[in-house]
C-alpha cells in the first residue's frame, strides 16, 4: 500500500493534495451521500456484489465479474450496492498526469476522457484480476517492481479500450439507460465530448462544440449538463488543464508556452483555472513532480 491519502471515497468534503501516487482500496463499497470528483483515472474491479453509480446524469451498474474505467473528474456517486458489507470491490486511482504520460493514441485518450464509464466483463482481460490487484498493492514503492506494476496497469487500460473499440458493443453507462437523456441525445453528447477532446488546444467555443453535433448552443448546453453533470465550458476547461498538467511534467516549456499549447486564451486565465482545479500554481505543480 502506498502512502497516498485516501480520497473522497468516504466523504463529500475531503481534499486530496497528493495526486502523484496510485491509490488502492479493497473492501465493501460505502454509499456516498453526495457526488464527488477527482482528477484521476479510476478502475473498479467488482469481485462480489455490484456497484450502482450516479454518473453525471446517468445511472451505471457494474455487476460482479466486471471492470469499470472512468475519468473521476465527472461528478459521480455510489448510490447503492446489492451486497452490503459482503461486497468485495477493488479500487485503483491512477493520477491523470501518469495517464497522460502514457502517450495513448488520441482515439484512446478521447474514450478515457469521455464522461461515461467503460464497463467490460473481467473475462475479456484474460487475467486473474484479484491476484493482479494484490501484486500491484505490494509492489508500489518497491524499486524495479513498481515500474512493472505501472506497465501492467497501463496494459490493462489498453486492453479495456481495445475491447471497447472492437467488440461491437458500447459498454458504457449510456447503454444502461438514462431516464433524462434519450439514446439519440446521448450520441450528441458523446460527439460533443469527442470534438472537445480532439480540438481543445484550438480557440474553440461552446458554439463550435454544439455545432459539432448539429445542435443549438442553448439546447446543447442543457443537454450536456443533464447527461454529464457539468457544462460544456467546464468540460473544455478540464481538458485544457489536463493537457497543461501533462506539458508541465513532460516538457521544458515555459508557463506561457504551456498556456498557449493547452488552448488557454491568456496566461492570466491559465493561472486562475489551473490553480482553482489543481490547488496550486503551475510552477509549484511542476516543481513537486520533477
Amino acid at each position: 500500500m502506498n502512502a497516498r491519502e485516501a480520497p473522497e471515497l468516504y466523504g463529500d468534503s475531503a481534499i486530496v493534495t497528493d495526486r502523484t501516487r496510485l491509490w488502492f482500496h479493497r473492501g465493501a463499497a460505502p454509499v456516498m451521500p453526495l457526488p464527488h470528483r477527482h482528477d484521476d483515472l479510476e478502475i473498479n474491479i467488482v469481485l462480489q456484489g455490484a456497484l450502482d453509480y450516479q454518473f453525471g446524469g446517468t445511472r451505471a451498474s457494474v455487476p460482479a465479474g466486471s471492470l469499470a474505467v472512468f475519468w473521476g473528474a465527472t461528478p459521480h456517486r455510489l448510490v447503492a450496492t446489492d451486497a452490503g458489507a459482503d461486497g468485495d470491490m477493488c479500487w485503483i486511482q491512477v493520477p491523470l498526469t501518469t495517464v497522460l504520460g502514457w502517450n495513448l493514441p488520441m482515439s484512446d485518450l478521447s474514450e478515457v476522457l469521455l464522461s461515461q464509464p467503460i464497463i467490460v466483463p473481467a473475462t475479456t482481460i484474460a487475467r486473474d484480476m484479484e491476484a493482479m490487484f494484490v501484486s500491484w498493492q505490494q509492489e508500489m514503492g518497491v524499486d524495479g517492481l513498481e515500474t512493472i506494476a505501472l506497465l501492467e496497469i497501463q496494459a490493462l487500460i489498453r486492453r479495456v479500450l481495445h475491447w471497447q473499440r472492437h467488440s461491437g458493443e458500447k459498454a458504457s453507462a449510456a447503454a444502461s439507460g438514462n431516464p433524462n437523456v434519450s439514446a439519440d441525445s446521448m450520441r450528441g453528447v458523446t460527439e460533443m465530448a469527442r470534438f472537445t477532446v480532439e480540438n481543445f488546444r484550438k480557440q474553440i467555443s461552446v458554439v463550435d462544440i454544439a455545432a459539432s453535433a448539429n445542435l443549438n448552443p442553448h439546447y446543447a448546453t442543457t443537454l450536456f449538463r443533464r447527461a454529464v453533470g457539468s457544462t460544456i465550458a467546464e468540460y473544455l476547461i478540464r481538458c485544457r488543464v489536463a493537457e497543461a498538467q501533462r506539458l508541465l511534467v513532460t516538457t521544458t516549456m515555459t508557463a506561457s508556452e504551456v498556456a498557449h499549447a493547452a488552448g488557454f486564451g491568456s496566461q492570466s486565465s491559465f493561472y486562475a483555472q489551473f490553480t482553482k482545479r489543481c490547488g496550486t500554481s503551475p510552477g509549484t505543480y511542476r516543481s513537486r513532480l520533477l
